[in-house]
């Protein structure tokens, strides 16, 4: 297979995975939900493996957590969530890196070859300040650093860091859903604000990383 067309038979990929969700309702939160409460000890692992698989498939990941809270609540839910984001995060990675890795490489113009240089040079940060900066796609993140030289160690730990504070803030959300004035509800929002505001700090402060993360996050200018 070309290089072109694996680059393509991974998009479509993709968005079949994204179409199937969409359309077919055949995987939901309710039943990763619904399977989980139902065993037991075993439940917390039931979630993870369903989770990371729908993060995979572009699920979203906030629903993820907040379902995390809600079956779990905040104590073994913010785990949980946490442990789901990085494996389907770390997931999505691996199969970027197999499918299509080799092949961006081989077609790669100037630009791209500057820009996949520049981010693998950065690194951890670069998916730190991904991982920060409010609206940009996580899970488009994931795949994106698959194409780039970033280490998959790298990449899950940088993902871990950076990813936590969001997982807590919906995980607590999703576990207070019937007392929004709690103070781990409270304690939320406000992380969520700072991580607003942390994320818009980074951008301020390096323009050029801010520049190639949002490549990173499927929204460039011309690579």
């Amino acid at each position: 297979m070309g290089p072109r067309l694996r680059i393509l038979s991974l998009t479509a990929f993709v968005a079949a995975c994204i179409v199937v969700l969409a359309l077919s309702g055949a995987i939901s939160v309710h039943r990763v939900r619904d399977a989980a409460e139902g065993h037991g000890v075993l439940g917390p692992l039931l979630f993870i493996a369903a989770s990371s698989l729908l993060t995979v498939a572009f699920f979203p990941g906030p629903i993820l957590s907040g379902a995390a809270g809600l079956v779990f609540g905040t104590a073994l839910g913010f785990p949980v969530s946490l442990v789901s984001a990085v494996l389907g995060a770390s997931l999505a990675f691996a199969l970027a890196r197999w499918w299509a890795h080799d092949a961006v490489v081989e077609v790669a113009g100037p630009r791209v070859s500057a820009f996949r240089e520049f981010v693998g040079r950065k690194g951890f940060l670069a998916i730190f300040t991904a991982r920060l900066a409010p609206g940009l796609p996580y899970n488009a993140v994931n795949y994106g650093a698959g194409l780039t030289p970033i280490r998959l160690p790298v990449f899950a730990a940088a993902t871990a860091i950076g990813a936590a504070p969001r997982a807590f803030a919906y995980t607590a959300l999703g576990g207070n859903l019937g007392n929004l004035g709690s103070w781990q509800a409270i304690v939320a929002l406000a992380v969520l604000v700072v991580m607003a505001l942390a994320g818009l700090a980074v951008a301020a402060r390096d323009p050029e990383i801010t520049a190639a993360v949002r490549s990173l996050g499927g929204r460039p200018s011309r690579r």
